[in-house]
């Protein structure tokens, strides 16, 4: 198993976007400021929202002909047109990865590449040692930890707010430990990263996941430890928060726009720990 390839594989001539909020908005200034401008096919976006190429239906999105769509709309958005696309014919790169975490959609995603011969992605370079835990499975991984570090600011909004005082004085407070299946039931906007993290490695149910609120850090610290026969890994990655939204990585729209601009991303049905 290895990187998709294909058309894909030499990158995507026209692309095409679903959302244009925090994600999808920095794609589209960074393909202006590449003068790449004219790669983009269309953006999906709600009826009366604006945005470049925009359209307001999946047919629309669809008839636009992008050689790959790239999800950065949320999970309810993956859910909602990715089986389609795959359908028709177009590969999708999903940032909304947390929803992988539901077995019936995963087996939705199965039949819907088989009739469209298309392919569900994961971002090759969303998270920095992804390659690493798939080559560490064909070796036995005994056991992999990720644990997300965000300042108390960053956790507001989600079901942390119930859980602990997010004005507490102590420099970390660790407020849930679990599988990442469960992480992403629980935080599904905050989980995105532990899911990739399962599927490259042991897989949801044996990967295990700490979220911490902390004091320590401005932005967010993502920590990924393994073991195995291989030895031991540790990887760190300080992704600094996108400006228009605290719970989400700048890197992430990169990561996604350059899937697509080299045709590097992971087939998801191919990962180990799916």
């Amino acid at each position: 198993m290895g990187i998709a390839q294909g058309t894909f594989g030499r990158g995507a001539r026209r692309i095409g976007l679903i959302g244009h909020g925090a994600i999808g908005s920095e794609i589209t200034g960074a393909l202006a400021r590449l003068g790449e401008a004219g790669t983009l096919a269309a953006t999906l976006v709600r009826a009366g929202r604006e945005a470049p190429c925009a359209v307001h239906d999946l047919d629309a999105l669809i008839a636009a002909r992008p050689d790959c769509v790239l999800e950065c709309a949320g999970h309810g958005a993956a859910l909602a047109f990715t089986e389609d696309l795959l359908r028709a014919g177009v590969d999708v790169v999903l940032s909304s990865v947390g929803a992988l975490s539901d077995p019936a959609f995963v087996t939705r995603l199965r039949a819907a590449q088989a009739k469209g011969s298309a392919r569900a992605m994961l971002p090759a370079g969303a998270i920095a040692g992804l390659d690493g835990l798939i080559a560490a499975a064909l070796a036995g991984t005994r056991s992999v930890t990720y644990t997300s570090y965000k300042p108390p600011h960053a956790w507001r909004g989600t079901p942390a707010e119930n859980r602990i005082d997010l004005d507490h004085g102590q420099d970390e407070v660790c407020f849930f430990e679990g599988s990442a299946r469960e992480a992403a039931a629980q935080y599904p906007k905050n989980a995105n990263v532990a899911l990739a993290v399962g599927l490259a490695g042991i897989g949801l149910d044996r990967t295990r996941v700490r979220l911490v609120s902390s004091r320590k850090v401005a932005d967010p610290l993502g920590v990924i430890e393994a073991e195995g026969p291989f030895g031991q890994f540790r990887f760190e990655i300080l992704a600094l928060a996108a400006p228009s939204n605290p719970k989400t990585s700048a890197l992430t729209a990169y990561s996604l726009l350059q899937c697509a601009r080299l045709g590097n991303a992971w087939p998801i049905m191919q990962l180990p720990g799916l």
